[in-house]
């Protein structure tokens, strides 16, 4: 047998490579077109919960990209107190392999993966189920996802201002600080969450609750506004799915399973069916589904994060370390 050989892309790597929003956005969005076309597999997410004295859990993430000729595995921790010890919340790895013969062709660090992805896969929907003259941002949450989430909306609206809200008052001071750095938008910190997110044009919720609560009131949101909750434990009111004229996900399939995810209860409610479901995100993408009809609608998007978007931007992030020389090649067998 000849040698093997794979690549490595830590996260050194994929911090030089510094791909652009557009980059992140179109990678994400062809693996969004490739699910909408019916070239893709995607296996609901699983969970390691490795015990009751650890504050976290692992999610498992497996898919397969027909364009790409991948198939690929993510593993991603989720520790919420990872910050009192000086670490992110989520660090991931992500493993692709050649479909056909179950080769080993790339582990990369997908830490900063999956907070792009998450991020692209925010603004992408928000593209299609948000008005396209909002100007007001709300974001709960002040954790790696939530940066993506705001710079890729960012660069999709014309934004007059950012709202941003998280429980520790430090998080979200230098979360905003970050964004001013980066963004030439009002920010504005907020010490609850109404102020925050009501009136607002999008409402993005991804807090980190150890159990769900019903933090965010369903009488806040503003008519025509889209709002997309995605935090693990539900921070929603039952009456949210409710007031939206068109409620969208990512994959219905590890939506309507599993024990964590925003709507988690209103599914087990039967309160968000298949019925009732406007349909998947990457159905809008490629046009089989309609996306925002008229500015006054009411929107809502759930995603739980998809392996194809993992595996896209993977993709797009080897072929651009393969262009700079970055990365390090190791034998397999």
């Amino acid at each position: 047998m000849a040698p093997l050989y794979f690549t490595f892309l830590n996260g050194k790597d994929i911090a030089e490579l510094a791909v652009s929003n557009a980059e992140i956005l179109d990678a994400v969005e062809a693996g969004l077109r490739a699910q909408g076309d019916g070239e893709t597999v995607v296996e609901p997410r699983v969970h390691l919960e490795p015990g009751e004295q650890f504050n976290g859990h692992f999610n498992v993430l497996r898919g397969y990209v027909g364009p790409l000729n991948l198939a690929g595995v993510k593993v991603v921790g989720d520790f919420v107190d990872n910050y009192r010890v000086g670490l992110p919340s989520e660090m991931a790895l992500l493993t692709l392999f050649d479909p056909a013969t179950g080769t080993p062709v790339a582990i990369l660090d997908a830490t900063a993966i999956t907070e792009m992805r998450t991020g692209a896969v925010t603004a992408l929907g928000a593209r299609h189920l948000a008005r396209k003259d909002a100007k007001v941002l709300a974001n709960i949450g002040a954790r790696g996802t939530s940066y993506w989430n705001v710079r890729l909306i960012a660069e999709a609206f014309d934004l007059e201002q950012i709202r941003v809200h998280s429980r520790r008052a430090e998080s979200r001071n230098a979360f905003a600080e970050r964004l001013r750095r980066d963004l030439d938008v009002d920010v504005v910190v907020t010490d609850d969450w109404e102020s925050c997110v009501r009136d607002a044009d999008i409402v993005v919720e991804a807090s980190r609750l150890p159990q769900p609560q019903p933090l965010l009131k369903t009488e806040w949101i503003k008519p025509g506004a889209l709002v997309v909750p995605y935090g693990t434990m539900s921070a929603v009111e039952l009456s949210l799915t409710g007031i939206m004229d068109k409620i969208v996900v990512d994959d219905w399939g590890q939506c309507r399973t599993g024990k964590f995810g925003s709507l988690r209860e209103h599914v087990n409610r039967g309160l968000l069916t298949e019925e009732t479901l406007h349909g998947e995100l990457c159905e809008l993408v490629v046009g089989s589904k309609p996306s925002r009809e008229h500015d006054s609608e009411t929107n809502l998007f759930w995603h739980r994060g998809l392996s194809l978007s993992d595996i896209a931007l993977g993709h797009a992030l080897l072929h651009l370390a393969a262009e700079h020389g970055v990365g390090t090649r190791l034998r397999f067998a």
